[in-house]
């Protein structure tokens, strides 16, 4: 109920803040800001943050590995490629081509990095296939705009390669929105099963739980979800692994459980980080995806020493 309420009065912020943009307008004018541009950012920011927070917990559960994440396992890499070549291949056209590239982009990453990692790979294995993804992606998505029809390619896709939610019309937050809350939906559904996996993979195949099954569901409804929502606003960092970190605490450490709560808490910060950026410097405007990242790495830093000193005792 605490986290439901959090996200809410973050809403209402991302619908409000800062207030002097709104104050003097005339009523109609106000109303048009308010449903062309603050609402559109309000509904990605929630959507894409649930999204965000959920596939983070439960890819943490199904690796049983706090350190997986989306953007650790090169899915949103994957996905900012796919959508990247996807359009360049299009003539930087068509929303649905390029939707479909980056679902297709954050599969991908996923199946290589199961490939790489295997089912029983350590902490070590994971960082190193992720990071291997995520520097490859990267690379192929730089190379992607520096071969691009257009000279002005690269910056006018900086914004969107950091996560941007400026500018975008309601079709195309729908667009992002409604197949990120689906999968929210799903990933839900799957908690118990995840909780389960929890015991064991030998433990949870007794009591009923087709591992192949629920792997392939994960990954599936993580890249379509984070694929669609890259498509429409780019790639946001680390709220995938700082959400399910924040929601564990809160129920004892079950990784199935953690999913709702982590769905709420990122939805919370991704907002929080649009309305915050949102006090830059006159002239000056911040991806959402730089706030994120410079709160996320310090926290994924002490993650990882963590877990090398845990290994070392």
């Amino acid at each position: 109920a605490a986290l439901g309420t959090a996200l809410l009065f973050a809403a209402a912020l991302s619908l409000l803040v800062p207030a002097r943009d709104l104050a003097g307008l005339d009523p109609a004018l106000a109303r048009a800001v308010l449903a062309e541009l603050r609402l559109p950012r309000a509904l990605l920011g929630l959507s894409y943050g649930a999204l965000l927070g959920a596939s983070g917990a439960a890819l943490q559960a199904l690796f049983r590995n706090p350190l997986a994440s989306p953007d650790v396992t090169g899915a949103s890499s994957g996905a900012a490629l796919g959508a990247v070549a996807t359009a360049y291949l299009a003539g930087f056209s068509g929303p649905l081509a390029v939707g479909l590239g980056g679902v297709a982009g954050a599969a991908l990453a996923l199946a290589l990095l199961f490939l790489l990692a295997g089912r029983d790979g350590g902490t070590a294995t994971l960082l190193l296939a992720g990071v291997a993804l995520s520097t490859l992606a990267g690379a192929l998505t730089a190379l992607a705009l520096a071969l691009a029809p257009s000279p002005f390619a690269f910056y006018d896709a900086y914004a969107w390669l950091m996560g941007s939610f400026v500018d975008r019309s309601i079709e195309q937050a729908l667009a992002g929105a409604v197949p990120a809350l689906f999968c929210t939906a799903a990933l839900l559904r799957l908690a118990p099963t995840h909780d389960r996996l929890a015991l064991g993979s030998e433990a949870a195949e007794a009591m009923g739980v087709d591992l192949r099954r629920l792997t392939r569901a994960t990954v599936a409804l993580s890249a379509l979800g984070l694929g669609a929502c890259v498509a429409v606003s780019g790639a946001v960092g680390f709220v995938g692994l700082i959400a399910p970190v924040l929601a564990r605490p809160l129920v004892g450490g079950h990784p199935g459980r953690a999913i709702l709560p982590a769905a709420l808490i990122g939805g919370t910060l991704l907002l929080g980080a649009d309305t915050a950026i949102r006090f830059a410097p006159a002239g000056r405007s911040l991806p959402v995806g730089v706030l994120t990242a410079l709160l996320g790495a310090p926290l994924f830093l002490f993650l990882v020493s963590r877990a090398r000193w845990g290994d070392r005792a």
